[in-house]
């Protein structure tokens, strides 16, 4: 029998990448179904641990993981951890970590393993190049495009540094996928008519929640949130002091200086963690130097120890469904996803949020991968019936007049997503536009995240008020913002492409939405008086220019005076907090100033009609 070849173009191949904390997967669809690529041992799970070895070489997955017992201080983990974060960051984390971190810069990280040094992207691509190389020796073709999940709730920077790891190991990132909404696609919910569906993810390092809407093959996220330090590893640092403590206790030495002795001992903590998800009790086990440690450890006890990090995971939950605006009556499915759903204790606790028992029948560590390769799939062209929306976690806008935020797209828009609005100059003969872009859900500046800062010049000197600058953001499918200014009289034109800090806190970025809830009364009462005090400004500017005119002193003595005490009035109460008084005498000081405008307009407009005739 002959194949027939009709001529048909093949599909690129396009891998799905989960660039986890703790294990990475690469993934491909196949004729019906996708299914995740093993690498040359058999094993799919490929351990996100590098060890750079003295010759230059570097040792990737479980090879790396056995020389973190070796070569401590050669060797990085949960590098994902530190990715678009800076040094002023990681201040309480870096203490747990074998590995040395540089003092150079507080903008970007550099991890000193031996003589060299690198920085997170640079690990992550490693990681990725190692997906890579076993996705091409199982399809023998070459791989050179990817789409590579994150964490929801990672913000532009970590996104950009994501994007910067997929192009060291050689690989185009088509797209990054925020991980539970590529699990709601390797869970095919797409084949529901519709419903709404909570994804909740707890991994190695992160921890997200997404609200899904399903409707006709459409997956919209109506809300997201999360936490991008919280995960597993939280669970094994906690469960590794505690046991830490008692081998002190026990053999009256300190070995938390000693890392060979550490990933040793979080390798006995870890097996005890996996353990107790199916045992009702297990002995932690640990043996150095002809010495003995074992220690019974029952689900209870854990339970007890472990509560405080589930109970953390749930308030982002409360949150994710406020913002989404549906109770936990209206979800229709829960999706667990992460290695870290296993423990029992959390399974119960999202069980009781949702008041629904949650989908856990997929391995949770592979579900991602399986999703990111549904979506290199439809990329690709080989689905062609799926659409997925995401969405951007926090509001973007710019800065006006008085410090205010005037938000372009708000939280929770679906992305790819576009805005435009008008602005004005508010100085006369004004010839550049400063344009502040920030991020964030406050109602002053001062209390939201700046992002980029660019100047729109050329603009012709006109009044004030004249010039109408377009601005437009455009948010593309990776999240990443670019904003551009447009004067639409001269055409003059600026944009930028929203370059992310390095240093950003993500507890500033986490306590947004918050803060923003805490505070929403406040910032609005402080909006208000702002607002007054930019119209109280541009009145008493006009004012003081046409108390300069001809106009002004032909007008009667006590109406002059009746002009100069409402002026005075108002400035008196400029500075305070009554947004309603300041209105008064706003309004107080236009009724006295009527005569006079009438005056200067019927002035103008005989100026302008002289010596016309109609």
């Amino acid at each position: 029998m002959f194949a027939i070849d009709f001529g048909k173009p093949k599909n690129e191949v396009v891998v799905g990448i989960d660039l986890g904390t703790t294990n990475s997967l690469v993934a491909a669809m196949g004729p019906s179904a996708p299914y995740i690529i093993p690498g040359p041992d058999g094993d799919p799970l490929v351990p996100s641990v590098v060890t750079a070895l003295p010759n230059g070489d570097f040792l990737v997955g479980n090879p790396a993981r056995r020389a973190l017992v070796t070569h401590p201080k050669l060797t990085v983990y949960s590098a994902k951890r530190l990715m678009g974060r800076g040094a002023a960051d990681i201040a309480e984390e870096r203490k747990l970590l074998p590995f040395k971190l540089g003092e150079g810069s507080e903008s970007v990280i550099q991890i000193e393993l031996g003589t060299r040094t690198f920085t997170p992207p640079v690990i992550s691509g490693i990681i990725l190049r190692r997906l890579k190389q076993n996705a091409e020796e199982h399809l023998g073709e070459p791989v050179t495009k990817a789409v590579i999940t994150v964490p929801a709730y990672f913000n532009d920077a970590q996104r950009q540094a994501t994007k910067d790891a997929g192009r060291i190991a050689g690989l185009e990132v088509l797209r990054l996928v925020n991980e539970p909404t590529a699990a709601a696609l390797a869970y095919g919910l797409d084949k529901r008519k519709e419903g709404i569906v909570a994804v909740y993810d707890l991994g190695g390092g992160t921890f997200d929640i997404s609200i899904l809407r399903l409707q006709d093959g459409i997956f919209e996220v109506l809300a997201t949130g999360g936490d991008t330090r919280l995960g597993g590893d939280d669970i094994d640092n906690l469960m590794l002091r505690v046991a830490l403590e008692d081998i002190a206790s026990e053999w009256g030495e300190d070995l938390s200086r000693n890392q060979e002795a550490v990933q040793l001992l979080r390798r006995a903590v870890i097996e005890a963690k996996h353990a107790l998800s199916v045992l009702p009790r297990t002995n932690i086990v640990f043996e150095y130097k002809e010495r003995r440690y074992a220690r019974e450890l029952t689900r209870d006890v854990f339970n007890r120890l472990v509560m405080p990090i589930v109970e953390r995971t749930l308030a982002p939950c409360r949150q994710a469904m406020a913002d989404a605006g549906v109770t936990p009556e209206q979800i229709d499915e829960v999706v667990l996803v992460g290695g870290s759903t296993r423990v029992p204790l959390l399974r119960e606790a999202v069980e009781r949020l949702f008041r629904a028992k949650p989908h856990c029948e997929l391995n949770p560590d592979q579900v991602v991968a399986l999703g990111a390769a549904v979506q290199a799939s439809i990329l690709s062209g080989q689905q062609t019936d799926k659409l997925l929306l995401d969405v951007t976690p926090l509001s973007l806008g710019i800065e006006t007049m008085g410090g205010l935020v005037s938000r372009i797209i708000q939280r929770n828009s679906t992305i790819p997503a576009s805005a435009t609005e008008s602005f004005t100059t508010a100085v006369e003969g004004q010839t550049n536009v400063l344009i502040h872009v920030v991020q964030g859900e406050r109602e002053m500046v001062k209390d939201c995240r700046s992002l980029a800062r660019f100047d729109l010049k050329g603009i012709d000197p006109m009044p004030a008020g004249f010039p109408r600058s377009e601005v437009r953001f455009l948010i593309d499918a990776n999240g990443i913002l670019q904003v551009s200014a447009r004067e639409q009289r001269t055409g003059k034109e600026q944009s930028v492409e929203v370059k992310p800090s390095y240093g950003l806190s993500d507890d500033q970025v986490e306590a947004m939405i918050l803060e923003s809830i805490e505070r929403a009364e406040d910032d609005f009462a402080e909006r208000q008086v702002r607002e007054m005090r930019v119209e109280a400004d541009n009145v008493m500017q006009a004012v003081e220019k046409a108390k300069q005119s001809d106009a002004w002193f032909e007008r009667p003595e006590d109406e002059r005076e009746r002009v100069n005490r409402a002026l005075n009035e108002l400035l008196v109460v400029y500075h305070g907090d009554d947004h309603n008084l300041i209105r008064v005498k706003i309004e107080a000081l236009d009724e006295a100033t009527r005569p006079l405008a009438e005056t200067i307009m019927n002035t103008a407009v005989n100026h302008a009609l002289k010596g016309t005739k109609i």
